[in-house]
């Protein structure tokens, strides 16, 4: 049995069929679900069920998808993945400031929204206090502050390094620009400082002997910002 099996899942969605097509297709691969239509029981179902994952709408009657995502955000961090036919970017960069773990669009495909429950799941379980991240051939130190890949040492600047141990320390989860900025450089930064982040990875990706077309670490999110990809 895998970490995702079992998993108790909340599903926040005013629309029946799509709360149906969830249920039937999630309960197939042994997930737990339970379901709510408005975002005042969706706060109260989240306060209940201690759900391991949530799955939630942002056009909700009542209490907006944004507001149950504040509120639930102020007492716990269950991963949070938006699902909504909103499709602005400005609407995707707020819900992950707001702190979703990740954002997908309807229409969706049932294949890839599994394939994110489990990024996500799995996430939560590498989430631990070991001071040593592995992702393959490549460890992060965060005591020591080295990196190595294939057990030869990397040398980082101080700027690559905090970018890395951002990345890495949330694999698998979107980290949007601002968070980047505000992490690495602090609160002294623009939004128009994001052509740093651009030159940063640019030298992070090399030094990790990437390619960018084919990441095996560091993938870009087009106007949103990056994601450090968890190794299987």
């Amino acid at each position: 049995m895998t970490a995702s099996q079992g998993a108790r899942i909340l599903v926040v969605d005013d629309e029946p069929q799509i709360r149906k097509l969830l249920k039937v297709t999630l309960q197939a691969h042994q997930f737990e679900i339970h379901e709510c239509a408005d975002g005042d029981e969706a706060v109260i179902q989240a306060s209940i069920v201690h759900p391991d994952l949530i799955i939630l709408d942002l056009g909700l009657p009542g209490m907006s998808g944004m507001d149950v995502l504040h509120r639930v955000r102020e007492w716990s961090q269950v991963p949070i993945i938006v699902l909504t036919a909103k499709e602005r970017e400005e609407d995707k960069i707020a819900a992950l400031d707001g702190g979703a773990d990740d954002y997908v669009t309807k229409p969706f495909g049932m294949g890839e929204l599994v394939a994110r429950i489990r990024v996500a799941l799995r996430h939560v379980a590498k989430t631990t206090d070991e001071p040593v991240l592995r992702f393959g051939s490549l460890t992060v130190d965060l005591v020591q502050r080295q990196v190595e890949l294939d057990g030869l040492p990397i040398k980082l600047t101080p700027t690559e390094y905090d970018m890395l141990k951002v990345l890495a320390s949330n694999a698998g989860k979107i980290i949007t620009q601002r968070q980047l900025l505000q992490q690495v450089w602090g609160g002294h930064h623009h939004e128009s400082d994001s052509h740093y982040l651009r030159v940063y990875v640019g030298h992070l990706r090399k030094k990790l002997k990437e390619d960018p077309t084919q990441p095996r670490f560091i993938q870009t999110e087009p106007g949103i910002g990056y994601r450090f990809l968890l190794q299987d």
